[in-house]
């Protein structure tokens, strides 16, 4: 449970440009249990539903059933946001999988297929036929954002099977 591994060597873009935390040293825990712990103290005596999202870099390089089942004892639910090149382990309740051209798709299933557009290498209709609950596109954040939405949106057009995601906190210039 340390977060000493990024994945950006399989990619060009990635929502975090760091490795590690701030948190209580600097993001590594002893084991599933003592994340958990942490988790759910973090989360304090907040009513409503328990969730916690993995995600950045590769969560999948560390996340097991020993942290699933730990957070799950503990009332979280789990959402995990990947690049879909690691198997993932049983009792995630919703998995998003964002595929990165040049890499092999090894998680072909889950709630949300979200692909960052428009990538060389990557055939949005030949992700079609995978078992995702939802398809997305969201337009790749740079110089050309704007071209990029607008062929989002023609393609979400063309492609009812899509929906366009858009992030919103750079819309709006949140860091």
């Amino acid at each position: 449970w340390s977060s000493d591994v990024c994945s950006s060597d399989l990619c060009r873009f990635c929502d975090t440009d760091f490795i590690g935390t701030d948190g209580p040293g600097g993001g590594r825990f002893a084991d599933a249990a003592a994340l958990a712990d942490h988790l759910a103290q973090t989360w304090g005596e907040r009513g409503g539903r328990r969730l916690v999202v993995f995600t950045g870099g590769e969560p999948l390089l560390q996340l097991d059933d020993a942290l699933v089942d730990a957070c799950h004892a503990r009332s979280f639910d789990i959402a995990v946001e990947t690049n879909g090149t690691r198997p993932a382990p049983a009792g995630i309740d919703w998995l998003c999988v964002s595929p990165k051209a040049g890499t092999e798709l090894v998680v072909r299933g889950g709630a949300e297929l979200k692909v960052v557009y428009p990538q060389p290498g990557i055939d949005l209709r030949s992700l079609e036929s995978l078992a995702f609950t939802h398809r997305f596109v969201q337009p790749m954040d740079g110089p050309d954002r704007v071209a990029n939405t607008e062929a989002c949106v023609a393609f979400c057009l063309a492609h009812p099977a899509w929906r366009l995601s858009l992030q919103t906190h750079k819309l709006l210039g949140i860091p």
